[in-house]
């Protein structure tokens, strides 16, 4: 009878030990680490859908997209977001430097010159502007060589238009490069300004004509200096002759001045001896009248001295005529003066004609007496 514990010899595994699988094999931690790679891998591939954590430069702006769509722009920073599909683009706003050439274009007067052109282009920073204009100029936002490409095209096409408007002289001398540069300039920021890009900096540095045209242009420049040579050389005769003419003129003028200067001279000295002259005369004539006026004024005198005389003697003469005609009043006058001589002190001692009178005085002198004068 057999033992229903005994184990079937094919099936009985104690002497090898239990049966295990494969992955049982493999340590714990190993299989944890493997599995810690996958995930990681996993969600390496597929992180810019959910988050991102992005530095944005000073010369960028970041574009924040989510599912698709634009929710705004970020300026210069740290910019982060978490989310369903979202992502952030960046945009380079530095300069992005341009230079075209076009060797055949024509002027208005059909010449044929050849331009170089260079410029600065800028993408947008304004939020509005990249908002409205991204989704259409993607590839030129965030691709430089897609913005040169179309830069390109339009600086060739404002070249053109330029250049087609302005005459050879007009494009090409002085200052019309500068006014060709201006009309670039102006025609290639209309073109750029739709897509929100701008352009600054617009140079023409290099000008280029064909050899038919630059022999032309040596020729009428050869005329040209020949012309000025000429004109030059005769205005160089003509200026030498003026000056001639001058040093002739100078010299008489000399001479002349000089004659004038002598002639007033002796002007001025015949003027002076005539006043000498005519002051001698007046002088003379002075005297004359001096002379005339004293024999006058002396002859004046004379009647007026006759006359203060006549007056003076007028009473003598009266007087005189009246003694000769009357006696009596002569020897009234006589008594007059007499009695007037006869003062109130006066002692009169009248004698007998021939007798002397004695006069006694205190003192005993006898004075004297003519009585017979």
């Amino acid at each position: 009878m057999k033992n229903p514990n005994a184990q079937n010899p094919k099936t009985d595994s104690s002497s090898f030990g239990p049966r295990r699988s494969f992955f049982s094999l493999i340590p714990g931690w190993l299989i944890g680490s493997i599995i810690a790679v996958v995930v990681i891998a996993v969600l390496a591939g597929i992180s810019r859908s959910f988050w991102y954590f992005e530095v944005i430069e000073n010369d960028q702006v970041g574009v924040r997209i989510e599912a698709g769509e634009i929710q705004g722009v970020v300026q210069p920073g740290i910019a982060y977001d978490f989310g369903l599909f979202v992502d952030l683009v960046k945009i380079t706003t530095s300069a992005v430097a341009i230079t075209v050439d076009d060797p055949e274009l024509i002027t208005i007067d059909k010449q044929r010159i050849g331009l170089e052109v260079t410029a600065d282009v800028f993408r947008p920073r304004e939020a509005d502007i990249v908002i409205s204009n991204y989704s259409r100029y993607r590839n030129i936002y965030l691709n430089d060589e897609s913005l040169q490409q179309r830069m390109t095209a339009f600086t060739l096409q404002a070249m053109k238009v330029c250049v087609g408007d302005k005459k050879f002289d007009e494009a090409v001398i002085g200052s019309g490069r500068d006014d060709l540069r201006a009309c670039i300039d102006d025609e290639l920021g209309g073109l750029a300004e739709p897509l929100g890009l701008e352009v600054r900096n617009v140079a023409v540095p290099q000008i280029s004509i064909s050899p038919e045209v630059q022999a032309g242009l040596d020729a009428i420049v050869q005329s040209r200096l020949a012309t000025e040579k000429a004109k030059q050389d005769a205005e160089k005769a003509k200026q030498e002759a003026i000056a001639q003419q001058a040093v002739e003129e100078g010299r008489i003028r000399v001479e002349q001045s000089k004659l004038q200067e002598e002639a007033r001279q002796q002007a001025i000295l015949q003027d002076i001896k005539r006043q000498q002259l005519e002051a001698e005369l007046a002088v003379i004539e002075q005297e004359k009248i001096n002379t005339q006026v004293q024999l006058e004024l002396i002859a004046l005198q004379q009647k007026v001295a006759d006359q203060q005389a006549l007056v003076d003697i007028a009473k003598e003469l009266a007087l005189a005529e009246l003694y000769r005609n009357s006696p009596a009043f002569v020897s009234l006058q006589i008594a007059l003066a007499n009695s007037a001589a006869i003062k109130d002190t006066d002692k009169l001692i009248f004698t007998p004609d021939g007798v002397f009178p004695n006069l006694i005085f205190s003192n005993g002198t006898l004075p004297t007496f003519n009585v017979n004068p």
